[in-house]
């Protein structure tokens, strides 16, 4: 059920609608001449309008408030909409009959006719002599050159029409409902016309398909859209500020709009769609957005639930025009910042609460030397992180490690990081992707490699050093075990300078280690194959780990990306990016 109408409109209505005709008939005998301050109606000439539609809308007093444009005709909404608070611009539904069509235009004599002829209507319905006045709509948007000379002349009507308007004081809007081809003289002619009038894309969508895609994958498709109708003008010269784009909530079906969707996702999507042009509106700057399909004009609009999209739609713009939450029902869904590009400061997207910081996109960027690839590499890593949190004191011990390991100071350490470029934060950022990706590996089960592999390793390796160590626990380097050759490819280099004999305690990015050196160090092809084979096992197993870690990464990666949110629906490439090739004393071991 439409919601109830507001007690002013119970009693009184039909007398002011009475009033209001004898009004406007009385009117017609004399040009508006009303004063300066009502000139343009009261629309800004400033900021993005919201502009809805409400000529013939049987629930028009939705639409009859303060805060509100309506785009309406006649004699008779304006003065009632504009009586209970709104705005009014006028709508000129039938532009085909002032200007002709591409196959057969007016001669440009009837067009300057009825050019003057639709002023004097639009200012004597609105009592002002700036009137806006929206055309609906151009035909033939997407003709390419050369025109036929029937096109070539209904696009000149089209612009004596709005420079007759604008010369005589009024703010023309064109309508626009397909893609627009922009190529040489083509170009030149909206460039022209954008020198007259605003231009409004035409958006419309099919809801279901909207709907099925959820807030996120939604609202991106929706920014998509509207984004690509205005880049179509921007592209070729057009001023954003003479743009404007409508959105559709039409009801017949195969047209866009509702198109059958359930009353719950139809209301949903209007939510969303409201939500995205705003977004867009706010990031280009963009002079208008229209709302249309309000109107009843065949059997297929009249949809007794387009008063509620009509309140969810006004409500989502701004809770007071109307209260969408209790006409939609309880299952609707309130929310106006899921799936929205909403940002703590500094963030540049946000994945499951996450935030992904432009500092540290910079900050490896002076790594990478690609901005590209370092937005990837901290993408990764907050993807990697939804599975394997590392507190801040293990990163700190870590990075002890590192330094007392391979450095013995902080100054050389410094001085490590500054060849490579990297902060020391930037550097603490890849330990804990190394330490992550560590938690992660040690659950990782891969199949034992065969006599061939082994084989291979063990000959292409011959002169890695290897050296018979002990360990007080399991290590990643033994395969787990307490016992074994380590390898020098895998294993902390500290093992290898050890002496003889005692039990030390080294310390790895991993933790301390208690290990006895119990052998000199020998290359690895000293060591006859049947006694190294667990070393060589577990090198090749450990391999097998990291490929097999970089395979879930990417695809966690591709998965999670359809719910990041970035500035400007910026999305990062899901891809690996192995930043110990750009820090390598940073790799765990």
């Amino acid at each position: 059920m439409p919601p109830a109408l507001p007690a002013t409109f119970e009693g009184g209505s039909l007398r002011r609608l009475l009033v209001i005709a004898l009004a406007a008939c009385a009117a017609i005998g004399f040009a508006p001449n009303r004063a300066d301050a009502a000139q343009t109606c009261g629309i800004p000439d400033r900021g993005t309008l919201w502009i809805d539609f409400a000529g013939t809308v049987q629930y028009w007093q939705l639409f009859a408030k303060p805060g509100i444009i309506a785009a309406t005709s006649n004699f008779i909404y304006p003065e009632l909409l504009k009586s209970f608070g709104s705005k009014t611009i006028y709508w000129d539904m039938h532009f085909v009959r002032r200007v002709g069509t591409p196959l057969q235009p007016f001669d440009p004599s009837i067009v300057i006719d009825r050019a003057n002829r639709m002023y004097d209507v639009a200012s004597m319905s609105l009592g002002c002599s700036k009137p806006m006045i929206a055309e609906n709509e151009l035909n033939g948007a997407n003709l390419i050159t050369p025109w036929s000379a029937t096109n070539a002349q209904y696009r000149r009507n089209v612009m004596i029409f709005v420079q007759t308007l604008a010369a005589r004081g009024a703010h023309p809007v064109l309508l626009v409902p397909s893609e627009p081809y922009m190529g040489d003289v083509a170009g030149d002619w909206w460039r022209e016309l954008a020198k007259y009038a605003d231009i409004v894309r035409e958006s419309y969508f099919s809801a279901p398909r909207i709907g099925r895609m959820g807030p996120f994958a939604g609202s991106r498709a929706l920014r998509d859209i509207f984004r690509r109708r205005i880049a179509s003008f921007t592209d070729a010269g057009i001023p954003v500020r003479k743009l404007g784009i409508m959105l559709g909530f039409h009801t017949t079906p195969g047209l866009g709009g509702r198109d059958r969707a359930p009353l719950g996702q139809w209301l949903e999507v209007t939510k969303l769609q409201t939500l995205a042009a705003k977004q867009v509106a706010k990031e280009v700057g963009l002079r208008s957005v229209w709302s249309w399909g309000w109107g009843v004009w065949s059997v297929a609009e009249d949809d007794p639930d387009k008063p509620l999209a009509a309140c969810v739609y006004l409500w989502t713009r701004n809770p007071k025009l109307c209260n969408g939450p209790k006409v939609a029902g309880k299952k609707f869904n309130t929310s106006r910042t899921e799936g929205q590009l909403v940002f703590p400061g500094g963030a540049r997207c946000t994945l499951a609460g996450k935030r992904i910081d432009t500092s540290d996109i910079r900050a490896l960027t002076s790594v990478t030397g690609d901005p590209n690839v370092a937005f990837t590499a901290v993408f990764a890593r907050a993807v990697a992180s939804l599975s394997a949190p590392v507190k801040p004191d293990r990163i700190a011990a870590a990075e002890k490690a590192v330094v007392g390991s391979r450095f013995g100071s902080f100054a050389g350490y410094r001085a490590a990081l500054a060849r490579a470029h990297a902060s020391p934060a930037a550097a603490r950022g890849v330990i804990a992707d190394e330490l992550r990706r560590a938690l992660i590996e040690q659950h990782m089960r891969v199949p034992g490699p065969s006599g061939d592999d082994v084989q291979s390793f063990y000959e292409t390796y011959a002169e890695t050093n290897v050296r018979h160590v002990r360990t007080k626990s399991g290590v990643p380097w033994l395969g787990g075990r307490k016992d074994g050759f380590a390898l020098a490819s895998n294993a902390p280099p500290q093992l290898f300078s050890l002496p003889a004999g005692r039990w030390v305690t080294i310390r790895t990015m991993l933790g301390p280690v208690q290990v006895q050196a119990l052998e000199p160090v020998v290359p690895l092809g000293a060591v006859p194959l049947s006694v190294a084979r667990a070393a060589v096992v577990g090198a090749l197993k450990s391999m097998a780990r990291d490929r097999r870690y970089e395979a879930w990464l990417l695809a966690r990666q591709r998965a999670e990306v359809e719910q990041a949110l970035c500035r400007k629906d910026e999305l990062p490439t899901p891809g690996i990016v192995p930043l110990t090739d750009f820090l390598p004393f940073l790799a765990v071991d």
